[in-house]
């Protein structure tokens, strides 16, 4: 392991340490950890990726109410797979989920391929952290785990100076991940690692003085723990604007379309989007039979990864459409049907009841 810094400890020091930590003050309840199967440890996972646990709980209960085998997630539409998803954001995540399903019921008897990191990551949507968060947590096999939680730790722990994201730093840290992983104990030392980043080694304000680190931990020696780890260079995120319209038929119906497969909010439903009023006017003239314009409501704001997305919502009303639209539904807010939302559009129709337009301040994302 030529990338590897020096270790702050021996790595059976390091993990008699961790698991009395973890014994006594880890997670040992949530609820993909009974029973603990692969299909449960990989839907939390992936439900994990920048989403916090309590956040996650509620989500993982409903999903796996609905969908208690990879079977039945593989066999349902994608449509009911997103509605499950709502709100919970990053929406390739359940796109690649169900793919996965599917992948696994076709080409491998309906279940997870456990028998190597490898083999899992051939998988859409399945990491090398992610893979080995399942083998270690459903199999007991040995499998290191390097999500953010423990790059953070390991970062601070060994003052590893640079952004996390760069490969050469990566490296680094994926090499002490390697090391200090234990032969014995694996679902619990891989919980204890998440555990310890997410509830003691925090981005702000970490427990230094209570860590059964602190004699070892290089950033807590250097008197500056919250300098690691280093930031991601920032760059400016573009603003990119968009009219959404709200289109209303006489029973207070709303006019959805799917979004393409791929690409921003991919395969779920959204109020239609134009760039100008221009574009809306032409849409309307050429689908709208009679339609009555209103006051724009306030605009707002939606921050993506990548860009700032400016929206501002249009309603108009009209008795019906002009053309037949394969493409969308009338969506009933009192009588909603179970599909996958965009998150401002979910939060525009949780303001109908009935539909109504009352310019009412727009949410803030």
């Amino acid at each position: 392991m030529a990338d590897m810094p020096t270790p702050c400890l021996a790595a059976e020091e390091f993990q008699r340490r961790l698991l009395n930590w973890f014994d006594l003050h880890g997670r040992h309840d949530l609820p993909w950890q009974s029973p603990r199967s692969a299909y449960r440890v990989w839907v939390s996972e992936i439900m994990l990726q920048q989403t916090q646990v309590t956040t996650v709980i509620p989500y993982f209960e409903r999903f796996i109410t609905r969908f208690p085998t990879i079977g039945d997630l593989a066999n349902a539409p994608q449509d009911e797979v997103l509605h499950f998803w709502t709100g919970l954001g990053y929406y390739a995540r359940a796109r690649n989920l169900h793919k996965a399903a599917q992948v696994a019921v076709h080409e491998h008897s309906g279940e997870l391929p456990c028998e190597s990191v490898e083999a899992l990551m051939a998988l859409p949507g399945i990491g090398r952290s992610t893979a080995g968060a399942i083998i270690a947590q459903s199999t007991g096999q040995r499998a290191a785990i390097l999500d953010g939680n423990v790059k953070r730790s390991l970062t601070r722990l060994h003052a590893i100076a640079g952004w996390p994201g760069k490969p050469a730093v990566e490296r680094q840290l994926w090499s002490l991940a390697e090391y200090y992983t234990p032969e014995t104990r694996l679902a619990d030392f891989t919980q204890a690692m998440m555990d310890f980043g997410a509830t003691l080694c925090k981005r702000s304000k970490p427990d230094c003085l209570v860590c059964p680190f602190d004699d070892v931990c290089r950033a807590y020696a250097q008197g500056e723990p919250q300098r690691f780890p280093e930031s991601k260079p920032k760059k400016s995120l573009p603003q990119r604007e968009t009219i959404m319209l709200m289109l209303s038929d006489r029973e207070g119906r709303v006019w959805l379309e799917q979004r393409p497969p791929s690409g921003l909010w991919g395969g779920l439903w959204s109020l239609p989007q134009f760039e100008c009023h221009g574009e809306l006017n032409d849409w309307l003239e050429d689908n709208v039979a009679a339609p009555k314009r209103h006051a724009a409501l306030p605009s707002f704001t939606h921050t993506f990864s990548h860009f700032r997305l400016t929206i501002t919502p249009q309603p108009v009303s009209c008795d019906r459409l002009s053309g037949v639209r394969e493409s969308g539904v009338w969506y009933d807010v009192n009588r909603p049907p179970e599909l996958g939302l965009a998150a401002p559009v979910k939060a525009l129709l949780s303001q109908l009841a009935p539909f109504a337009l009352d310019p009412t301040p727009g949410p803030s994302r």
